[in-house]
């Protein structure tokens, strides 16, 4: 493909995650998978360069873009290689009409930067959520130790006890090791969450919204396969997805449990009063992740901020009541808005008056609120809010 062919090639590609965004479709990342797949004339180089070309246009833009070809030319006014591309050559993009306006910049949609603001996220720190996402590795502590495994990298010590960061784009799910479950791809932000769980062997422990599991495969570590591990989740897909998982890391005190939205509790009733440690890893607006899906903030209204903010609280009261005498209750969210993170905790505290805020010493994070915040900018981690409540 000519490099004005791949300029076309990824503004259409841009109208479709574009109109995904608008209508809650499918994420950038897939959209891309299946044009790579039903396309096969487009090679390795042409790949890579289509991929670097859409998610720079995604980064470049702050509200969601009118079409793919405004979001290109709003990049075009940073890389000044693109702007001679729109030459009208064959599969090609059109030449520049006079008068034709780029989209627009900046970090998020206005009302979103505006929460962003209020939350002290602004300047570098706001900057900081679209830089692009380090990779990083958890050696999983059932089958090898950071300071002896050998690896076809050598990894960067992260402040993760167990944490390693190599170079992006590498691609782990070939190496060996990877295959034999040794290391497992997890942010440095998630794997202090895990740790902040305090987890310890012989106790039980609830994942409540465990997703695809990478939580639950660390705390399974952390208790060395020793004791009982509950994976809960309402989504059944991604729930599935653990069992591989846990068979390949050597996880084999896992049990999984599905949720029904809003019965949530009748499947964890039996536990009632009983877990050592809940973790709750409420879905949220995901502002933490913006490096990683950065069209995620294209997706997000207040309505559904709402409706996350409700949810979380309602999580919170839920794994209240599996809490038993002496156990704790860990809050975790992957968002960087003091709705979704500090005040959310706080309404807890005064809601669940047998709790008491538990004070959190994890090796990276600053204290936010009763609970402490990573972010990219200052931690070089997803943007997280971890806090811990005791139950005396």
């Amino acid at each position: 493909m000519t490099p004005a062919a791949r300029v076309q090639t990824s503004i259409e590609l841009l109208d479709t995650i574009i109109d995904a965004a608008r209508s809650k479709g499918a994420p950038a990342d897939r959209i891309l998978a299946e044009w790579f797949r039903g396309n096969r004339f487009a090679g390795s180089k042409d790949r890579r360069a289509i991929r670097e070309l859409v998610y720079s246009a995604i980064r470049a833009c702050g509200p969601v873009p009118e079409t793919g070809r405004a979001a290109m030319l709003r990049l075009a006014q940073t890389d000044e290689s693109l702007a001679p591309l729109f030459d009208g050559s064959n599969y090609g993009p059109a030449p520049l009409a006079e008068g034709e306006i780029a989209a627009q910049g900046g970090i998020a949609p206005d009302w979103l930067a505006r929460r962003l603001a209020a939350s002290d996220i602004t300047a570098d720190e706001a900057e900081a959520l679209l830089e692009r996402a380090p990779l990083d590795l958890r050696v999983n502590t059932l089958k090898a130790e950071r300071a002896t495994l050998s690896l076809p990298l050598s990894g960067e010590q992260t402040a993760a006890p167990h944490g390693l960061r190599i170079e992006a784009g590498t691609q782990v799910e070939q190496w060996p090791e990877w295959r034999d479950g040794k290391v497992e791809v997890q942010d440095t932000g998630s794997q202090l969450a895990c740790l902040a769980v305090g987890a310890k062997p012989g106790e039980t422990i609830i994942d409540l919204c465990a997703g695809g599991g990478g939580k639950t495969l660390a705390l399974a570590a952390a208790m060395d396969n020793l004791g009982h591990l509950i994976a809960s989740d309402t989504d059944r897909g991604r729930l599935s997805r653990l069992q591989p998982r846990a068979e390949r890391a050597g996880a084999s005190i896992i049990e999984t449990r599905l949720l029904d939205p809003k019965r949530e509790f009748e499947a964890l009733a039996d536990l009632e009063g009983q877990a050592d440690a809940i973790m709750v890893d409420a879905p949220c607006s995901g502002t933490g992740t913006w490096r990683r899906n950065p069209e995620a903030r294209w997706r997000l209204d207040e309505q559904e901020l709402a409706r996350l903010t409700a949810l979380q609280a309602d999580l919170l009261d839920l794994a209240a009541r599996l809490v038993k005498p002496g156990g704790r209750l860990i809050y975790v969210t992957c968002s960087l808005l003091d709705e979704e993170g500090a005040d959310q905790f706080a309404a807890f505290l005064q809601r669940a008056q047998r709790f008491r805020q538990h004070e959190l010493s994890l090796p990276a994070g600053r204290v936010r609120g009763n609970g402490i915040r990573l972010s990219p900018y200052r931690e070089g981690t997803d943007g997280f809010f971890i806090a811990c409540a005791a139950r005396p």
